[in-house]
């Protein structure tokens, strides 16, 4: 079996995956917002999650990281923009739990190889929108070394007169700020989707114009509304950018909005367990 912990900057995700993909059973518990209560609740929520049985028999766990991974000999620190800990090791004490491989991977990387493997595209930009905007950039189902670098949500942009980070008005938090609703249950009214539209194609065109993808990925609570954006999006780029739409990249939905990372973590333990 394989573990995927997925760390959000109000969530936590356990998953517990068969060898061959199937998500036996999964936790979710509220990030805390101090390092050392996250590793408290941490332990405690694995030790309860999953028996000393089913940890001996795990072969790897991947750890899905929203932010900065550094490694050193036997040694790995976090650190996560959105949430207030500072850099901290979270390798030793999870050690004390499992006798398997421990894997560290930045979260949208992740999602991005999940997503990415079931389109077969050529190359693919994948955007999460949640907490803050992550993405990671693919081609032929394989993340390019750039990935790595790529930060969308902290390039400034120009909105309601000030400079702010895309993330700061286009995020999944901060867009169901703007309309006081979860954007699971957001009504698209003609007024909100134009807002929507003019909030993420402040990002969107320069990565069009950065990246050149044949396909476009949108994930996290915006992935599940993404459909019904979908249009009245390609029409703005088009416009915007001055171009046919059949010069435009293909838009979709993730398959999982809010799971691509776990399933990511899955096969990513999946395949370096035997390195």
């Amino acid at each position: 079996m394989f573990l995927s912990i997925d760390i959000g900057g109000t969530k936590t995700l356990l998953a517990l995956f068969s060898f061959r993909g199937l998500c036996l059973k999964r936790l979710k518990f509220p990030t805390p917002k101090s390092p050392e209560a996250f590793l408290k609740t941490l332990t405690s929520s694995l030790e309860s999650f999953l028996s000393e049985k089913s940890r001996a028999r795990l072969k790897a766990v991947t750890i899905a990281v929203p932010g900065r991974i550094k490694f050193e000999q036997n040694f790995c620190s976090i650190s996560c923009p959105n949430l207030p800990w500072g850099e901290f090791d979270l390798l030793t004490p999870l050690r004390n739990l499992f006798s398997c491989k421990i894997f560290f991977a930045n979260d949208a990387n992740l999602a991005t190889l999940y997503e990415s493997s079931r389109k077969k595209a050529g190359k693919t930009v994948y955007l999460t929108f949640s907490t803050g905007i992550g993405g990671g950039l693919a081609k032929n189902s394989h993340l390019l070394k750039s990935s790595d670098s790529f930060e969308p949500g902290h390039k400034k942009y120009l909105f309601n007169g000030k400079s702010l980070e895309w993330e700061d008005f286009a995020s999944a938090r901060a867009l169901s700020k703007a309309y006081s609703s979860p954007l699971s249950s957001l009504k698209l009214t003609p007024e909100i989707k134009s807002d929507l539209v003019s909030r993420l194609s402040s990002g969107l065109i320069d990565i069009l114009k950065s990246e050149s993808p044949d396909l476009l990925i949108v994930g996290g609570p915006l992935g599940l509304i993404f459909k019904n954006l979908k249009k009245p999006l390609l029409s703005f780029l088009e416009k915007s950018l001055k171009t046919e739409k059949s010069s435009l990249p293909e838009l979709e939905p993730a398959h999982r909005p809010t799971e691509s990372t776990i399933y990511g973590a899955y096969l990513y333990s999946k395949e370096h367990y035997k390195d």
